[in-house]
């Protein structure tokens, strides 16, 4: 029996292809998506802070969100402590997450990162990405899903550097050639969300200094041009952003920019230039995002001189 020609063989995988292709059910398009966007928690245990985190849980519970999504600096000065004595604060940070449903999904923050320069004089976590990453069952602090016809990726923009501003915004080289492997999955017209603790873009110094200024190294993603750049030919509906403890929302070429406030405000002294404890409520369209800002009522605790 004579085999077919290699080109004969080749055309009919190329129609078995298509044909199977024609099969397949059409996607179905992005549906209205209701999210939560939470952002620096700072969790510890003094000043009543568990409490003010049970009725920031019920407030979240309570907007009945499809997707919940936080965007880092779960617990606070991670980066100072050990292992040890950070444990009650992921401890207390997990008890809210917990008790928050669906299960939120987490970007990390600065303060996420443990043990880089142990104040008790420890020496040096080998890694100080593995507390977050046991705590909260991730084997990567960056990666993609889908959801309802959306891509959401978050993104690990805490660039170490041990200089006197301890670390810097930046997305790194391996993370960046990760983004667009991923973004070559992704369908032009698939409406994305990018999560990131520190902004990809700011208004704040501009306007709390009443000036053109440029945030610090270390307040957002110094390379933020070539992560954007990366999305040409996407369509970037939204990038949600914390770090700052305020809530902004601007638009920038087709896309939405908001950041995301704080759930504890001026770290659990109160507002923090003019946004109150609180956290985002999102609805997703294909073509633009309702926001408002929800403040949960807590009233700080925390001692002025602490």
């Amino acid at each position: 029996m004579k085999s077919r020609p290699a080109a004969v063989t080749l055309l009919l995988s190329g129609l078995a292809a298509i044909l199977a292709a024609c099969s397949r059910p059409p996607a179905l398009p992005p549906q209205p998506l209701r999210v939560v966007f939470f952002s620096d928690i700072h969790t510890r245990t003094e000043w009543d802070t568990p409490e003010a985190l049970r009725m920031a849980a019920d407030a979240i519970n309570a907007r009945q969100a499809d997707l919940i999504l936080c965007g880092g600096d779960m617990i606070t000065d991670g980066y100072i402590a050990t292992p040890e004595s950070a444990a009650p604060r992921w401890q207390a940070y997990r008890a809210f997450h917990d008790a928050i449903r669906p299960e939120p999904v987490s970007a990390i923050g600065n303060h996420d990162l443990v043990g880089v320069e142990p104040a008790n004089g420890s020496p040096p976590a080998d890694d100080p990405r593995a507390d977050v990453r046991k705590w909260m069952n991730l084997s990567r602090t960056y990666r993609s899903f889908d959801r309802s016809g959306y891509h959401f990726i978050l993104l690990d923009g805490i660039d170490i550097t041990r200089d006197d501003l301890k670390y810097r915004g930046f997305i790194g080289p391996d993370q960046m050639a990760w983004l667009r492997a991923d973004l070559a999955q992704v369908p032009a017209d698939t409406p994305i969300v990018v999560v990131t603790h520190l902004p990809l873009l700011t208004r704040f110094y501009r306007n709390a200094n009443g000036q053109v200024i440029a945030p610090p190294p270390n307040r957002a993603i110094l390379n933020h041009r070539e992560v954007l750049d990366a999305f040409a030919g996407h369509r970037l509906l939204a990038v949600l952003q914390g770090h700052l403890h305020v809530h902004e929302r601007f638009e920038h070429n087709g896309t939405t920019f908001l950041t995301g406030g704080a759930v504890c405000g001026m770290w659990w002294r109160g507002s923090w230039h003019g946004t109150p404890e609180g956290f985002l409520v999102l609805t997703l369209y294909p073509d633009r995002v309702e926001s408002e800002y929800v403040s949960y009522g807590w009233q700080s605790r925390r001692p002025a001189n602490r």
